[in-house]
């Protein structure tokens, strides 16, 4: 009887290593997966944030489009970036004063 005891305790030893051992492998295995799930997670606010300032700038570019089919505002354009003035008038540049060189 003493023979099977001890025989019986060794078998307990290796199937309780056996059993850590898997536990370790499935632990670290799902630190892994959390790690990446949360570089996942990083990378999607990145890119919504990314989408948000595309957005704003197509509802700029699609407002400076529908804009530019208006006639007082090609004015306003050609006149504060280009310079241009209509017949008669003189232009108006605020540059540097005659006194400062």
């Amino acid at each position: 009887m003493k023979i099977q005891k001890g025989h019986r305790k060794g078998i307990f030893n290796w199937f309780t290593i056996l059993m850590v051992i898997i536990i370790g492998y499935f632990a670290v295995i799902l630190v892994k997966q959390q790690i990446y799930l949360n570089q996942v997670s990083v990378d999607q606010a990145a890119a919504e944030e990314r989408l948000s300032a595309a957005k704003a700038e197509h509802e700029k570019l699609v407002k400076e489009k529908d804009d530019l089919n208006r006639l007082d505002y090609i004015e306003k354009i050609a006149r504060e970036e280009l310079g241009m003035t209509r017949k008669g008038e003189l232009p108006y540049s605020a540059g540097k004063s005659v006194g400062s060189r």
